[in-house]
């Protein structure tokens, strides 16, 4: 199963964002789209997501045309987190999280009990009650991905395998809370459901992403394995500036979250 992007294209007003972008994401793989500013990745996720409509082409979600799935349906296969919320009313951190509930079935302890777990999976055990508005931006982050994971809790079911749609969800977070994150979401595809990240740190995208692809001008410069995609070449072409692979800075200091535990 899969969730694939089908010569895409998305045009919002005048300007092409998207031109003719393939890509295959599939269960059970942490895919991530890299990138510089501007290159289209958010505008991918919102696609695949189905928030926006192509102008040309398809998305099909394990086998099926995103187009022709109802707002429930969609619901129940895939959880967006999206790079910021804003909130206007006094929300605690239990409501956002239950927000992710809403079409769960089961008895009110079960939500509960789901909602609880969903919180202490992304680190905030203490924090149910807290109101939304008095946590930091990284606890925020966090609030959001604990709604988005409780809304696809099973990674597979009976319709098949369940999505996490994350955009630059490590951006507001310290480096221990980084790894929590991309911990949690490997795991979700080591159990069989699928996830697809935006992601600007390259580092975290080496150490945690089964399945790469490079995005430049709307269009996908590179798509593989982490050690086909993250070369000299194709990072310099892409981000334009001379970039290394694997090679330490002369001088400075250079921190490896690859050694880093939490």
């Amino acid at each position: 199963m899969s969730l694939a992007a089908r010569n895409l294209a998305i045009r919002l007003g005048r300007a092409l964002i998207l031109k003719g972008v393939d890509l295959t994401a599939r269960a059970g793989c942490l895919t991530a789209i890299i990138g510089p500013n501007g290159s289209g990745k958010t505008t991918l996720l919102r696609a695949l997501t189905g928030e926006l409509a192509a102008t040309s082409g398809q998305v099909v979600l394990n086998g099926r045309d995103i187009a022709g799935f109802r707002p429930h349906e969609l619901a129940a296969l895939r959880a967006v987190l999206p790079q910021q919320t804003a909130l206007s009313f006094p929300f605690t951190a239990t409501e956002i999280v239950r927000i992710g509930l809403t079409s769960h079935p089961g008895r009110e302890t079960d939500r509960d009990d789901l909602i609880r777990a969903a919180l202490a999976a992304v680190g905030l055990p203490g924090h149910a009650g807290r109101l939304y508005q008095q946590l930091s931006g990284g606890e925020q982050q966090r609030v959001q991905l604990a709604r988005a994971l409780a809304q696809v809790w099973q990674p597979l079911g009976d319709d098949g395998p369940r999505w996490l749609l994350l955009d630059e969800p490590v951006s507001s977070l310290d480096i221990a809370h980084q790894l929590t994150v991309m911990r949690l979401a490997a795991d979700y595809a080591r159990r069989g459901g699928g996830v697809i990240a935006v992601m600007h740190d390259l580092n975290l995208t080496a150490m945690f992403a089964d399945h790469l692809l490079l995005m430049h001008e709307g269009r996908a410069m590179g798509e593989g394995t982490p050690a086909e995609v993250l070369t000299d070449d194709l990072l310099s072409r892409a981000y334009g500036c001379r970039l290394c692979v694997n090679r330490a800075p002369v001088q400075g200091i250079w921190l490896l979250p690859q050694l880093a535990s939490v």
